[in-house]
């Protein structure tokens, strides 16, 4: 079926590339053989990080896969049936040469109608919560995933396909090394894990002034830096309520406590809250952040929070919070959710579209997100479809 026309340049804000099974290996430092291993349990292969298998993403070969969008529906309108999640999931499909490749995902964005898209890892959303407590060690994977990202995918692919190298902030003086090279190696935005940092004393805010030489290398190149949603170490306080020590398993579902609690928006919010509260955002007032599927019904109560806060605690400030949210910050909001009462919030500018894809989770036709867009001035509409990330990324449209 051929894409609708639309007379502006869609820019998708969160794509996906599945890895294959040498990603993290392929470049490894030798030193750290056995780290990340493929292994074999009742006849399915699971990734194991540091000998702990895991079951984060239920097929991390990425042979076989949920279809893109399959539980679009679902997220737009619930369960009422009342069916299982494999259900909802649907029947699996054998994965595409396009989602893996970067050539042939071109002809597919063609055929979605997709002039550019930011590309993230998926694997990749494990690694560092696996890793925490062993800073070089992360360090290294990290370095080893940037490194077949760059030959499999490159950052800047034909100027339409902009992958998502990582870096881990455990080390000061290594995330500085690991950005240079991403820049000398032609990156257009980096991914930074929404979460604390585990360094060698434990886990802190990456807000806090130990990291601005990092951040000011960050400012000076004016790169955004994504925060994609990842396993951000959060399900331990769930799993203390619920008197379990598994990990965190996005795809299996839960108690009613954890559909109640799991999709709060808590690690964006918290990060977002000290990107600004920590002062990280006016110490670089040139900065910009953009989470992404992280969805926006955070938005609302953490401005709140910190109108209140900035009411009763001023003196704890250098700015406004919620004028610093607005300048720094932009939004990726779900495709299920009400973009509309997010640009009434925090402004047509700072609205990014984004359709998940490939993901089960995502939109099957993201062009379809311009449906919720209806009645928006048609030039608002441009921004938030395209326009925007043009803008922040400092390129021409397409």
């Amino acid at each position: 079926m051929a894409p609708r026309a639309l007379d502006f340049p869609v820019f998708d804000a969160d794509n996906h590339l599945y890895e294959t099974t040498d990603a993290f290996t392929k470049y490894l430092d030798p030193k750290y053989a056995g780290l990340i291993q493929y292994v074999q349990v009742n006849g399915r292969t699971k990734i194991a990080v540091n000998g702990q298998i895991s079951e984060y993403i239920p097929n991390p070969t990425f042979e076989v896969v949920a279809a893109p969008g399959a539980q679009e529906d679902y997220f737009k309108n619930g369960n009422p049936e009342g069916k299982s999640r494999r259900e909802i999931m649907g029947k699996p499909i054998k994965a595409l040469p396009a989602f893996s490749e970067p050539g042939p995902r071109l002809q597919l964005m063609d055929e979605l109608g997709l002039d550019r898209a930011l590309m993230w890892p998926t694997l990749a959303s494990l690694l560092e919560e696996r890793l925490r407590g062993d800073p070089p060690a992360t360090h290294a994977v990290v370095h080893a995933l940037n490194q077949w990202m760059l030959e499999h995918w490159t950052f800047n692919y034909e100027n339409r396909i902009f992958p998502t190298p990582v870096i881990h902030l455990g080390v000061v003086d290594q995330a500085i090394e690991e950005l240079e090279w991403v820049l000398d190696h032609g990156a257009r935005i980096i991914l930074v894990r929404p979460a604390p940092v585990w360094g060698f004393m434990g886990p802190r805010s990456p807000a806090l002034p130990e990291f601005d030489p990092f951040w000011k290398l960050v400012s000076e190149a004016g790169i955004p830096v994504g925060m994609h949603a990842s396993d951000s170490g959060y399900q331990r306080y769930l799993n203390e309520w619920e008197g379990i020590t598994n990990e965190m398993t996005p795809f299996k579902g839960g108690s009613g406590f954890v559909a109640i609690i799991g999709h709060g928006g808590r690690a964006i919010t918290d990060t977002v809250a000290s990107l600004i509260g920590h002062g990280l955002c006016s110490r670089f007032p040139d900065l910009r952040f953009a989470p992404v599927e992280n969805g926006s019904n955070w938005v609302r109560p953490l401005l709140r929070d910190m109108e209140h806060a900035y009411e009763s605690a001023p003196h704890s400030f250098d700015e406004n919070p919620v004028d610093v949210f607005k300048r720094n910050i932009y939004v990726h909001p779900f495709h299920e959710e009400d973009p509309m009462g997010l640009i009434e919030l925090i402004g047509a500018d700072r609205v990014l579209f984004g359709s998940d894809y490939p993901h089960p989770e995502g939109m099957s036709d993201p062009l379809s997100f311009v449906d919720e867009l209806d009645g928006l001035d048609h030039g608002d509409v441009a921004k938030i479809m395209g326009g925007n990330l043009n803008r922040l990324m400092k390129m021409d449209a397409a």
